[in-house]
Order: C-alpha cells, then structure tokens, then sequence
C-alpha cells in the first residue's frame, strides 16, 4: 500500500514539473518580449528596481513551507537566466557577430588584388610615426623586398605627456602617401577626430582608429560614413565584448570594413609594455566574422620578443600581424625600445613565411 502511494505522490510530482517547465518557458517567452521592446528603447537589460518589486511580491505572497530566503534563491536564478537568454538574442542580432562558420569578412584594398580576411596574412608596418622623407622611403624600400602592401603612416601622435613627440600633421600624410605611390602601398593612418575625415581621406587607404579612441562613439560612427576600411585597436582596459561593440558602432553606422586589431591589455605584468591576450585573438576569430591582426608592437613594447610573439600571432589563427621598424631605431621620436631594426624585420618575415599553420 505505502508502495502504490509513493508512486501515486512521485507521479503528482511529475505532473508539476511540466507545469513548471511550462510556465517557465512562457516566462522566458515574456522576457524576450519585455528585452525587445527594452532594446528599441535603448534601455539595460537588468532593472534592479523591478527586480526588487518582485521579490518583495513573491516574499508577501509565500505561505511555505519554502522560506523566503530559499524562494528569493529560486527566483534569482530564474532572473539571470531570463537575462542571459534576453543578451544571448540581442548578441545574435549584433551584426559583427558571426552567424556561422563560413561567415566571414574580407576587405579589398584598391588595387583589388590585397585582401584582408581571405586566408592571407598581411603586413601592416613602418616606423611608430612619420618623421621624414628619407625616414619613411628607406623603410618602404625594405618593405617593398618582402611584399608588405600597408605602410604605417602615422602623424597625429596620442602620447600620455603632452610634451612627447606629437607627430607632422598633414605635412606628414603628403611624405606617406608620396612613398606609398612610390612602392605601390596603401597607407593607413590614425584619426583623432571626426573633423579630420576631409583632410585625411585625401591620403590614406585605411583608418586607423586607436585604442585610446575605441570607445569614442561619435568617432566610431562618424567612421560608419567613410569609404576607407577601419583599423580598431582594442582599448587598454577593454573586454572583448565592449571591442565587439565599438565595432559595432562602425558596421551599422554603414561601414562593414573593419579590422579588429588585438594590441594587448593592462595587467599587472611589466615585463611587457602590455599582455599580448592571444586568447582574445582566437574568440574574436570564434566570435566575429571582422579580421583580425596582432600587433605585437605595442603589446610588448621591446623588439627582442618579437620574432617568437609573430609565430604565435600567426599560429593563433590571426589575418595578419602589425609590426613597427624604423631604419635607426634608438634615435626615433617616439616608441624607441619597441621598433625593429631592419636585420630584425627580415628575420621575423622569414620565421612567418617559414611557418606553416
């Protein structure tokens, strides 16, 4: 008899947990709902004051035998889960996010034979900044000799003392291009506000934006409207998701041509001028159909790891690799310690190319 009962009881409680389960999807139906209409309105996700509500109306409405303590438990952990599911649909709609395998990016530079994100593994280089003629043809010459197709060309200079070298200015866009056309390069160049586009479009290939700048939302959308592709670095501090949104920014003010470039985070270590997060690299390749580039400049801050940082860079899956160089590094205006001597370029080049992934 007590064996007929407990079945009967297990059975009941069978019966509740598919009520359960089912009040629970409609729920989350709603929470998907309530997280549209939030995005439309430009609102979070979370609302702590409602949350509140909820709970002091569960707490008032509870007759046990759970106590409150235990329900409130409960049903914070149905919260985050509706949460979870209303960002995981709203990341699904974020047009940098890649939908399937396939989905990819592939950016065309002019001569429509350089592309980004096909497979290939491109070079950005030159010096940290444009200085002078001689400067930047003696290193476009040595870049030429191994294919690198995107020359730095960098003249407004964002330093941390107002009193380091700032950079040329347009002075230092018409030495850029100049040697550019010479070599057959692109250049690529650093913007620092949007009054800049005019004068800027009439020299560089691609933009840059820098980190310091990653989250500058009037720059980012101002760069929706261009016609050159973007380079974005990520910020100092910045999560991938937040990198993620900043290109965000750009894509749907209307430009799709962004490259993602991974120049290291802010971490305790000082033995590098940052810490090159390689994992990074390889969920923004997971997560995002935008290319993605290693610079392994900025992230060390010392030329002398170089050579093993730019086999890991093209070992992790990355579109391409920026580095630094300069024809005497120790006398360069900026960024001394970080640029490679020619020697140390070629030596890097060869352990690239050599290395099959």
């Amino acid at each position: 008899m007590s064996d007929s009962r407990l079945q009967e009881l297990r059975s009941q409680v069978d019966v509740i947990n598919l009520q359960i389960l089912d009040l629970l999807n409609k729920r989350a139906d709603l929470a998907s709902a309530i997280g549209k209409v939030q995005a439309e309105m430009g609102t979070s996700f979370y609302d702590p004051q409602r949350e509140s509500q909820m709970l002091t109306a569960l707490e008032q409405n509870n007759k046990g035998p759970f106590s409150n303590e235990t329900i409130k438990a409960l049903f914070k952990e149905i919260f985050r889960a509706s949460m979870a599911l209303e960002e995981k649909e709203a990341k699904a709609k974020i047009l940098v996010q890649r939908k399937t395998a396939e989905d990819r990016t592939i950016i065309t530079l002019p001569d429509g034979v350089t592309k980004i994100g096909d497979g290939s593994f491109q070079l950005i280089s030159g010096p940290c900044a444009v200085e002078s003629y001689e400067q930047m043809d003696s290193t476009a010459a040595e870049l030429n000799k191994r294919g690198v197709k995107i020359l730095r060309g960098m003249v407004f200079k964002p330093r941390t003392s107002p009193y380091d070298y700032q950079g040329m200015g347009e002075p230092g866009l018409k030495i850029a291009r100049q040697v550019a056309d010479k070599y057959g390069m692109f250049i690529t160049s650093e913007i620092m506000d949007a009054s800049q586009i005019s004068m800027m479009s009439d020299y560089v290939d691609i933009f840059w934006v820098g980190a310091r700048n990653m989250q500058n939302s009037f720059l980012l959308k101002a760069m929706g409207n261009v016609r050159q592709p973007i380079i974005l670095k990520r910020g100092l501090s910045a999560t991938l998701e937040e990198f993620l949104y900043a290109a965000e920014y750009i894509v749907s003010s209307g430009n799709p041509n962004v490259i993602l470039i991974e120049r290291g985070i802010r971490t305790f270590e000082k033995a590098t001028r940052n810490t090159l997060d390689i994992g990074g690299v390889a969920v923004l390749k997971l997560d995002s159909h935008l290319p993605v580039v290693v610079d392994i400049s900025h992230s060390a801050g010392r030329r002398d790891i170089a050579l093993p940082l730019a086999r890991v860079a093209k070992a992790s899956g990355a579109d391409g690799l920026m580095v630094e160089v300069h024809p005497n590094p120790p006398v360069a205006m900026s960024d001394a310690k970080q640029q490679l001597y020619f020697n140390q370029f070629h030596a890097v080049m060869d352990a690239v190319e050599q290395l099959n992934v």
